[in-house]
């Protein structure tokens, strides 16, 4: 029972001097481990003891040892060099509580272990950053809502007349936005942009921790960032989105050239006001082109990029003062950046009031008949998509003209609210339909209602109620083109304006082989306005004088089927065309006001006709779209045209000698029903033909013409003429 120092207890240091030798025994990287020592018997000295702690920290470390055996053996080649980088990783190796250290330094890794995990880290933050760059591809596809823009409609002369669209955009090109303007935005916006990579790695940390810490995201974006998100993402604000956005915007920036991003951006921004693009926005605010801006009002447009439903000076007082704030800043910021003068900057002292409202064209009323005109005509003749034309960007020249669309539309409008006083029990179901068209095919002025938002159909463009008597001028150019037959296989008798006809009333039509019989077994007969009967009269007479009953003749003799081949060469559209009866001679058809025109328009341009367009020339954002003008084409002689021009002006001398006196050129012919239920006048002034027609349709019930009830005026339909009159300046 000695007290030998052998039988004494370990003490703290000797203990943490044999943890310490057990690691560094494993650390040797010896491939030979030899098996674990035999237990010692219970009851040992210190030596025993000393083995046993040796043991025990072998048990504490074999897992570790295997593992590093294992990377030993993958790592076979590198063998040779492993006892060099032993110490280094030794160093590197966490030990805790670390030895020297005293408190809760202990527990701190050294700055060697801080610098390579900081080091590790970047290298995994860039192997990260490589492999999404890398595998980022810039879509291929822009955001159609993002790009798409409003169709610019013009008057003849070049002046707008209206604008549509889902959004109001239209793109311009960087050259035509002046570099006031530019710079005012990038001063605004990025002022390094030409120098940037596409992203700002400062922005993108302020966005991301304020995401992170209030859950909303805040500016730092680049320009090229911003345009990313307009034309190729959604304006979801999170952290993937914003990441997406960073890739795209470097692979962008690459790609494309700083001014092509540039240009992109001013055209899709959103500046308020229902306005995307700096175009828009200029004329939504200042009511003028971009080109047209100065540096202050550039730098107020600017200010709206930070967000237009907080910097529109006109939506409130705080407002206001945002703007005036903003406005100042961008200005001394242009300066600073060296992109305006101190001189000019100095004449910048009172804020640019933009207007109260938005001054583009907000489209109704009657504009929106001649729109619907125009865009139907020019998807067709421009062989335009439905999608194509909604995405916008064009700029479509009309035929119509200003003056004349103004007096046709007054004239009408008059005369409905005259209407209204007189009878409104009749005038809440009088229809007017109106176009003008000149003798190349322009159409130049239509009405088409009286509100396209409360009556969406076009009255010009209508085919409801028959032409009457105005269609006998197409009998009489197919009697004078193609002669007539006495007999159903002998030849053609040529038949002239001298050619005499009965001229009473309730004469019956007659065939080749006697009367002509209808289906209920009765002869027909032809009748004049009023029953009033001529006895015979040539046939120049007979339209001058409206007699009918000769053309219901004419029209069997010469044939039906080239009466309605002559009308439809002269511009009536065949599936108006009435059926092949002796009433298809007294205007059984139902052509539109646009097609009565047209068809009289053809006589005016010597029997040549040209489809009616109301279109002359298409561009997208300033280059040109190809268009297929209708070009003329022969319809009748030229000699028969002369003619019958010729018998129209005696039509209009007789019926109206006190306009006529000291006018040439004028031609024009009043146009009856039978039943009285529609009232037309077509006639030519200056190789412009316009119809007018009148009629009752009540549509809530049906679409058959009601009886006019005095509608149109008495005395042979006056309404109807004293619109045309003042249409064509004759009034």
């Amino acid at each position: 029972m000695g007290g030998g120092r052998g039988e004494e207890p370990l003490d703290a240091d000797e203990t943490l001097h044999l943890r310490v030798d057990a690691l560094r025994a494993d650390q040797t990287m010896q491939l030979r481990v030899p098996p674990p020592p035999e237990p010692p018997a219970p009851g040992g000295g210190r030596a025993e003891r000393r083995r046993d702690a040796r043991s025990a920290g072998r048990e504490r470390v074999a897992p570790a040892r295997a593992a590093l055996g294992a990377v030993v053996r993958l790592l076979g080649p590198l063998a040779p060099h492993a006892r060099r980088i032993a110490p280094y990783a030794r160093r590197l190796k966490p030990v805790y509580p670390r030895p020297g250290r005293t408190g809760w330094r202990r527990w701190m890794p050294s700055w060697r272990q801080w610098l390579g995990a900081a080091l590790t880290s970047f290298g995994l933050l860039g192997a990260f950053l490589v492999t999404a760059y890398a595998l980022t591809d810039i879509p291929e596809n822009l955001n159609s809502y993002a790009t798409q823009q409003d169709n610019v409609y013009f008057w003849s002369d070049g002046t707008p007349m209206a604008r549509t669209g889902w959004v109001q955009r239209q793109a311009m090109p960087l050259k035509d936005i002046p570099p006031d303007v530019r710079w005012a935005v990038l001063a605004a916006e990025n002022e390094s942009f030409y120098s940037d990579p596409g992203i700002s790695a400062r922005g993108i940390t302020r966005a991301v921790f304020r995401t992170l810490g209030q859950g909303d995201t805040e500016g730092g974006s680049t320009i090229t960032q911003q345009y990313v998100k307009n034309v190729y993402l959604t304006q979801n604000q999170t952290i993937s989105r914003k990441f997406t956005e960073a890739m795209i915007a470097l692979k962008l920036d690459n790609r494309m050239s700083k001014d092509q991003i540039l240009e992109g951006y001013l055209n899709t921004s959103w500046f308020g006001r229902g306005s995307y693009g700096i175009q828009r926005a200029a004329q939504a605010y200042y009511g003028k082109d971009v080109g047209k801006l100065n540096a202050s009002e550039a730098a107020m447009l600017a200010g709206l990029l930070k967000g237009a439903g907080l910097f529109d000076p006109t939506l409130s007082k705080a407002n206001h003062a945002r703007a005036v704030e903003r406005w100042t800043w961008i200005l001394d910021r242009m300066v600073k950046i060296g992109k305006l003068s101190p001189q000019e900057r100095a004449k910048y002292t009172a804020f640019p009031e933009p207007l109260k409202s938005n001054p583009l064209y907000n489209t109704g009323a009657q504009s929106d008949y001649l729109v619907e005109l125009a865009s139907q005509y020019a998807k067709k003749a421009g062989h335009l998509t439905d999608k194509q034309f909604d995405l916008g960007g064009y700029q479509i020249y009309t035929t119509f003209d200003r003056k004349r669309e103004k007096a046709l539309t007054d004239a009408v409008t008059k005369a409905r609210e005259q209407a209204r006083q007189d009878n409104p029990a009749v005038a809440k179901n009088g229809h007017y339909g109106a176009a003008s068209v000149a003798a190349d095919g322009r159409i130049l002025a239509v009405y088409g209602g009286p509100d396209h938002r409360t009556q969406g159909y076009n009255e010009s463009n209508a085919t409801t109620v028959p032409a009457g008597t105005a269609f006998t001028p197409f009998v009489y150019a197919a009697g004078l083109e193609h002669g007539v037959h006495k007999t159903r296989t002998g030849p053609a008798t040529p038949v002239t304006p001298d050619s005499v006809y009965d001229g009473d009333d309730g004469v019956p039509v007659t065939t080749p082989e006697g009367p002509y019989w209808d289906r209920s077994g009765k002869k027909v007969a032809a009748h004049n306005d009023g029953g009033r009967s001529y006895g015979d009269v040539s046939l120049r007479e007979a339209m001058a004088r409206s007699v009918n009953t000769p053309f219901m003749q004419l029209g069997m003799d010469t044939g039906l089927d080239k009466v309605r081949r002559t009308a439809v060469a002269s511009g009536l559209l065949s599936s108006s065309i009435g059926p092949r009866v002796p009433a298809l001679s007294m205007g059984n058809s139902t052509p539109s006001a646009i097609r009565m025109a047209g068809g009289y328009a053809t006589f005016a341009a010597g029997g040549n006709h040209t489809e009616p367009y109301s279109v002359r020339r298409i561009t997208r954002n300033g280059s040109p779209v190809a268009l297929a003008t209708p070009r003329p084409e022969r319809a009748v002689g030229a000699k028969v045209a002369e003619e019958v021009t010729q018998a129209l002006t005696d039509s209009f001398r007789t019926a109206h000698p006190e306009a006529a006196a000291g006018r040439a050129g004028v031609s024009g012919k009043a146009g009856t029903t039978e039943k009285d239920t529609a009232a037309w006048y077509v006639g030519t002034a200056d190789s412009v033909s316009t119809a007018i027609v009148v009629y009752r349709i009540d549509l809530a019930k049906s679409l058959e013409p009601l009886p006019l009830k005095g509608l149109a005026g008495s005395s042979a339909h006056s309404v109807p003429y004293a619109l045309w009159s003042a249409a064509t300046g004759l009034g």
